[in-house]
């Protein structure tokens, strides 16, 4: 029987999570033949299958379901051992950093986040992913490293930090034929609306608030997300409500202007989350004191 490499356990960790042996190699900065190479060692060493292909991907054998939890604390103990012997040097670390965001924070925060990144940790890569019921999961086994906005599903059991407020804005065509510098109730009330309804995310207080207040609007499109909101609204005559940030991105991009709403509406809290296994992990520190650094309050 061979003797197992750290590198094999963490590529078998990485298809149990991902259930794809390409995105696995990539994570792991191999090429698609090393990682079937790996695959097929760790198949011979424990005498299994481990996965098998199926229209889902690869699913782990029931042999693999029993080994997997410790296989991957064996992981997580070795990478925590080597990182605390050597330290964490962002300018040589070389590790891709996993985040569930809303669509808002790919859009206003991930650019900045980037730019920063390939100056300080030019190794360093990021993937995400869409914040949903199952991003919880993913932080507490490992699949994601930190999930960043409004989340109240993280809120227990989870460490968090809160990076800034965001009010809201009501964002408009620059040109817009009837509605100038300032906006009243009765003329929003008048216009047609774009509003975009996003699960588990913070746009919700908006629209539980729209209703609260008794407002009449003429809803007359649902974007599925904000990537195309800027240019419907600067297009068209309607309005829409927008958190400040992502007003302000929108109007760099597009012909748009950003007004004060003509009534009250609550603020919220942007957050980054992240499961306690990994709070002392010194990568882990790291990234959380750049992005509270990148956004923090004291930083905008």
């Amino acid at each position: 029987m061979s003797k197992l490499d750290l590198e094999w356990l963490a590529l078998f960790d990485e298809i149990y999570k991902s259930g794809k042996v390409s995105s696995a190699a990539k994570i792991r900065g191999l090429t698609q033949s090393s990682a079937s190479s790996m695959l097929n060692k760790l198949r011979e060493h424990f005498r299994d299958d481990l996965f098998t292909r199926t229209p889902l991907g690869m699913q782990p054998t029931p042999f693999a379901e029993l080994i997997a939890p410790n296989l991957r604390q064996a992981v997580e103990l070795l990478a925590s051992a080597e990182t605390l012997g050597a330290g964490f040097d962002p300018a040589k670390a070389e590790r891709t950093f996993r985040l569930s965001m809303t669509d808002i924070s790919e859009i206003v925060l991930l650019p900045r986040l980037l730019a920063h990144l390939h100056v300080v940790a030019p190794l360093i890569s990021v993937m995400t992913e869409v914040i949903s019921e199952q991003s919880s999961i993913n932080l507490a086994n490992g699949g994601l490293d930190f999930a960043v906005g409004f989340a109240p599903q993280f809120q227990a059991g989870f460490y968090q930090q809160t990076l800034f407020v965001q009010d809201i804005v009501c964002l408009a065509a620059r040109d817009h034929p009837r509605i100038g510098d300032s906006l009243t109730r009765e003329q929003y009330e008048a216009e047609g609306h774009a509003v975009v309804m996003t699960p588990n995310t913070g746009h919700g207080i908006i629209e539980k608030s729209v209703r609260d207040l008794g407002l009449t609007r003429k809803i007359k499109v649902r974007p599925s997300t904000f990537l195309s909101l800027g240019h419907i609204v600067a297009k068209t005559d309607l309005l829409s409500l927008v958190p400040r940030l992502l007003g302000e991105t929108l109007t760099e991009q597009a012909p748009l202007k950003m007004l004060t709403a003509p009534f009250p509406l609550p603020t919220y809290e942007v957050k980054q989350y992240w499961h306690s296994r990994f709070h002392a992990e010194p990568g882990s520190q790291w990234f959380r004191q750049s992005m509270h650094l990148l956004f923090g309050s004291s930083a905008r």
